[in-house]
């Protein structure tokens, strides 16, 4: 087979709600070997206006967040061209949306990401590649974690491949499959929690460094009953309102940083142990968090790699313009030895 060449920009935007993940990348096949290069890569943090709004909208009415899906998709559209413009990008096959998601109940075959992908083909005039999760979930699956593919085709060379971001997920590779699930909460909570010590973030986890482990909140943490399920699993917002948010109540916040980031080593270096993995690619926002990073390495013998700033940054953006270019030549972009569907697919919405 001759070698083909696509281009395409991933557009992402997380559960921790630190803004829009722009990533322009190129990618080559030759037979079924893949191989990538992010060309151009940018954050564009959301306003205080949108940032309340993602972060209120599963509270919103029906109406309210139909309204709310179309307009973050034009907020999308102009944006994804602002960057188009900025960095001259000439040579584009398409655009894929993770969007951002509001509701995750597979148990109930529904997920929800907003950003409706014909909002953003009004204003950039290429395929538009959307809505990845929904398909997976009415297959059966989880709807989550999708990055695996990703992790399959362009950084084979790790034994496992851990996000931290809002949440913590990891795929690996066992018996010939890959295999993925969700960990636990990271950031989701961690962000909460130095807001409201007046901190957007826990900068390198000092704050979390400087409070004191609650060993009783701990222990009510690590035996909340998600931990012990087998994989495919994924974790959502509502699991969180349901099982960490009441045991958080009323205690100081950089005590409770401290507690929580022990908790999210705890349960990641239990995986790492558990399934003998041997090195590691850490990425995701959580991987700047040197005290998270510290936490796990006296927790596990598992080599921790964390790679140069762009693929910390934007792997997750990476990865689903992949799975939109995947998704044009009709390849299964969705592992069912991850999510738990019936089958492997080739998911998304093309506009």
């Amino acid at each position: 087979m001759a070698t083909e060449i696509f281009y395409a920009i991933g557009l992402m935007s997380g559960t921790s709600l630190d803004g829009l993940d722009i990533c322009h990348s190129k990618f080559i096949r030759k037979n079924s070997n893949w191989a990538f290069e992010i060309l151009n890569a940018e954050t564009i943090p959301y306003s205080a206006q949108w940032e309340k709004a993602l972060k209120n909208a599963i509270h919103l009415s029906s109406e309210d967040l139909l309204k709310l899906n179309v307009d973050y998709g034009f907020y999308l559209g102009e944006k994804a061209q602002e960057f188009i413009s900025k960095y001259k990008i000439e040579t584009l096959d398409l655009v894929a949306s993770h969007g951002h998601t509001i509701f995750h109940q597979p148990q109930n075959r529904f997920t929800l990401q907003i950003g409706d992908g014909r909002a953003i083909k009004s204003i950039i005039n290429k395929p538009i590649i959307y809505d990845f999760r929904s398909q997976d979930v009415i297959f059966g699956g989880n709807g989550a974690p999708l990055v695996p593919i990703g992790d399959e085709l362009l950084f084979s060379d790790f034994d496992a491949c851990l996000n931290l971001g809002g949440f913590s997920n990891i795929s690996l590779k066992r018996n010939g499959q890959r295999i993925a699930f969700d960990i636990c909460p990271v950031n989701i909570i961690l962000n909460e929690l130095a807001f409201q010590l007046g901190k957007s973030f826990d900068k390198n986890g000092d704050l979390a460094k400087a409070g004191i482990i609650d060993e009783i909140l701990l222990n009510k943490l690590n035996q909340l009953e998600f931990y012990s399920l087998e994989a495919p699993k994924s974790l959502g917002i509502e699991w969180i309102n349901e099982n960490i948010y009441p045991l958080i109540q009323d205690q100081k916040a950089e005590d409770l940083l401290a507690t929580f980031t022990e908790h999210s080593a705890m349960q990641i270096a239990k995986v790492f142990n558990e399934f003998e993995i041997k090195n590691v690619l850490i990425t995701g926002g959580g991987s700047y968090n040197s005290y998270l990073i510290e936490k796990l390495k006296t927790k596990t013998k598992t080599k921790i790699n964390i790679p140069e700033r762009e693929i910390i940054e934007y792997k997750e953006a990476l990865i689903f313009a992949l799975m939109g270019v995947l998704k044009s030549l009709n390849l299964n972009n969705i592992l069912s030895s991850a999510t738990g569907s019936y089958h492997d697919h080739s998911s998304g919405l093309i506009c």
